[in-house]
């Protein structure tokens, strides 16, 4: 029985954001390895000259400090005890939540459990952090908690232990679900945000193998997409 750190975040889930493209995504680790990886972390910061408890975020990414977010890419690849599982949603503006009789809380809560539910399995335990964003948190991850645990009958939460949210600016692999995200969001876009994070981009790419564009095989481990396409109203 493991026990693993699952740190979640997102972009592009708001439903009147503009922005057609929404990712979920999660990095997990072992929790007897979450300490060393984000020390690990910490010391490339120092390598590249930056302060140790500098915030790693997708939005900073800058030509000063390109290197040091390639190197974050190979990082994330280098360690076996990381891996990460992104839900994209190419199209937001094509959801019809009025045929399925919900809203989007309700919709948004679906995506979240159809990104997690490859990662648990019934024999190890899971915790859940989810990065603060607003005062509905609370709300959202006590729901969050109870569709999970329900839906794989872990009545007891004895496999999901917690769902909590936390500061990201306090958490490294947080942080690096960040960045993840941020590249497989703008690589779903099409068009790169800059010619920095276009690199990104590029480096995330070549170290996984994959486009970013299309869905992964279910059983990827290290690095795992699903795509997730709203059916189209019917006319």
């Amino acid at each position: 029985m493991t026990t693993y750190n699952v740190y979640c975040d997102e972009s592009g889930h708001l439903p009147n954001d503009r922005q057609p493209v929404m990712v979920l995504g999660a990095i997990w680790c072992p929790l007897d390895r979450v300490r060393e990886m984000s020390e690990g972390m910490r010391a490339l910061k120092g390598q590249f000259g930056l302060a140790p408890r500098m915030e790693i975020k997708w939005t900073k990414i800058s030509p000063a400090k390109l290197d040091f977010y390639l190197a974050l890419v190979d990082f994330f690849f280098a360690h076996e005890p990381l891996q990460f599982r992104a839900l994209v949603v190419p199209d937001k503006t094509k959801l019809n939540h009025e045929d399925y009789d919900q809203d989007h809380d309700t919709w948004y809560f679906k995506m979240y459990y159809s990104m997690l539910k490859v990662i648990i399995a019934p024999n190890d335990r899971y915790r859940v952090y989810l990065d603060i964003k607003d005062t509905r948190s609370a709300e959202k991850v006590c729901k969050l908690h109870q569709v999970l645990c329900n839906t794989v009958y872990d009545f007891d939460q004895n496999i999901i232990e917690r769902v909590q949210t936390v500061r990201s600016h306090e958490v490294e692999l947080l942080q690096l679900a960040d960045l993840l995200i941020g590249a497989v969001r703008c690589a779903n876009r099409g068009s790169p945000e800059s010619a920095a994070k276009d690199a990104v981009v590029k480096r995330v790419q070549a170290r996984s193998r994959y486009r970013l564009v299309l869905p992964t095989l279910l059983a990827e481990k290290k690095f795992n997409l699903f795509i997730w396409r709203a059916r189209e109203k019917a006319t």
